[in-house]
């Protein structure tokens, strides 16, 4: 039996799906910090992996649904368990720091990042970006600064401010012999 199905049947509502190869726990909002706890204490999980969130919105649909994805090592078994909860907007995500104590870090990077609010956290601060930034820049309807926006530093595109760079030389796969190599083809005589 995998972790996963172990899962599903110490904590109800916790469903099981085979994706890539690899069993995972579904686990509804309100069982994530129950299941967190499960999966270290009965299932012995003890190593904190990683913790991810993904914007799911569709189209039209963006920022409304994050998925939230946690992966727990079994040291003694050397096996995974890959945990996904999904979070609609306005809800919290409760927090697993005090499960795992490096799933703090993550979290905060999750919230600043996506935007997403957490339950029970014990450490709210920001921890990326400074005070002032405003958005939260992972998320797919983040709208990233242009050429438009910000003056680029570098140097000027080809036709840009009345210059015209100089023309590249065209380059030859390798292997291939230039056109001064080789039979020419000759002109007919008149």
């Amino acid at each position: 039996m995998s972790l996963a199905e172990a899962l599903a049947s110490a904590v109800d509502g916790v469903t099981t799906k085979v994706e890539f190869g690899r069993p995972r726990a579904l686990v509804p909002l309100e069982s994530w910090h129950r299941a967190a706890l499960a999966a270290k204490d009965a299932l012995g999980c003890r190593m904190f992996d990683w913790l991810g969130v993904e914007d799911a919105g569709r189209p039209g649909a963006v920022g409304e649904r994050h998925a939230v994805t946690l992966h727990v090592v079994h040291p003694g078994e050397r096996a995974g368990l890959l945990m996904r909860t999904e979070l609609p907007s306005g809800e919290e995500l409760p927090s697993v720091a005090s499960v795992w104590a490096g799933a703090a870090w993550h979290e905060r990077e999750a919230a600043e990042m996506f935007g997403i609010a957490l339950a029970g956290h014990p450490d709210p601060r920001r921890l990326l970006l400074p005070d002032s930034f405003a958005g939260h820049p992972l998320r797919k309807d983040f709208v990233l600064a242009a050429r438009v926006v910000r003056p680029w530093p570098g140097g000027l595109e080809p036709g840009e401010a009345d210059t015209s760079a100089p023309s590249r030389r065209r380059l030859a796969p390798p292997g291939v012999p230039g056109p001064e190599w080789g039979p020419r083809r000759e002109e007919p005589q008149q």
